[in-house]
């Protein structure tokens, strides 16, 4: 399944009618190594759940931070069909959703994009981001100079003008996309242009954000779902966003609901939901067995 391919499986269920505010919770259980992740989702045709690690350790001794499976269910007998790779699947779609957000967000004429981190969730958003959009530069920001430069390798290899950047890029932005383990801002949100969109996707925890309350105040808000956003979004939450606030979700914005003001940023914010995981896992499913 190609990025692109993604990106239609997450707005197809979204405008086949899921309301993602009724989505099953995740479960986080604290673990002597890190962090277990369950992701529970359901529909007709199929019932799947990621089990996910995340081990702040692994780095160190050369093993990825995040972990974990996918069993994909038939739904109508709850038999098992197939089990994915979790971290494949992950690769694949949260980029597709930023990419299905950024594409209702950004500007028609949006061609630089500032791309805060450089692990595989960079390069996976990089290829989504140009399946929607004709972007022609990137800007690389990371904090090891290595990465960075491996990815502005890989970008030029796909014809694009490409840089390694500092935080200040952000001041000539048409897409700022954050996919990092930050858990502190990463840019001063008065530098980011009125026309600008912004995805920040690398945490799903209530104490960590990677953009400040400034570019959060500034902005016209979307979410995945007002519910998850409100339990684990600490971008909006250390902003002291609630309830009482115009939040959008995925299908409002995806149905044309959702207002999209043209002369203040736009900020999306991404937790990570099972029933993403779900609309990719059973698309390449049926793909596989030819249905």
């Amino acid at each position: 399944m190609t990025p692109e391919e993604a990106a239609r499986a997450i707005e197809g269920v979204l405008l086949d009618g899921l309301d993602p505010e009724t989505a099953p919770a995740r479960s986080a259980i604290p673990v002597p190594a890190g962090e277990l992740l369950m992701m529970p989702a359901a529909s007709t045709a199929y019932v799947g759940v990621k089990i996910a690690g995340v081990a702040p350790a692994n780095p160190t001794v050369g093993l990825p931070r995040i972990t974990g499976s996918y069993l994909l269910l038939d739904g109508p007998t709850l038999q098992p069909v197939a089990l994915l790779d979790g971290i494949a699947l992950t690769s694949l779609r949260t980029p597709a959703v930023t990419a299905v957000a950024l594409d209702r967000l950004a500007v028609p004429e949006a061609e630089h994009l500032v791309l805060f981190g450089s692990g595989p969730q960079a390069y996976g958003h990089l290829d989504a981001l140009l399946a929607v959009r004709r972007l022609t530069r990137v800007t690389v920001v990371a904090r090891s100079a290595e990465p960075a430069e491996a990815l502005v390798r890989y970008a030029r290899g796909l014809g694009l003008e490409a840089a390694v950047g500092t935080s200040a890029a952000v001041a000539g932005a048409d897409l700022v996309v954050c996919c990092t383990t930050a858990r502190t801002p990463l840019f001063d949100g008065a530098l980011v242009p009125d026309h600008a969109a912004v995805a920040a996707v690398g945490s799903h925890e209530v104490d960590a954000r990677e953009v400040d309350e400034v570019l959060v105040g500034r902005s016209a808000l979307y979410v995945e779902a007002r519910a998850a956003a409100l339990r684990e979004a600490g971008d909006l939450l250390m902003a002291g966003v609630t309830a009482a606030d115009p939040l959008w979700n995925l299908a409002e914005l995806v149905r044309g609901e959702a207002p999209v003001p043209a002369d203040r940023p736009r900020f999306f914010k991404s937790v990570g939901m099972a029933w993403q995981d779900l609309a990719v896992a059973a698309e390449v499913h049926r793909r596989g067995v030819g249905r």
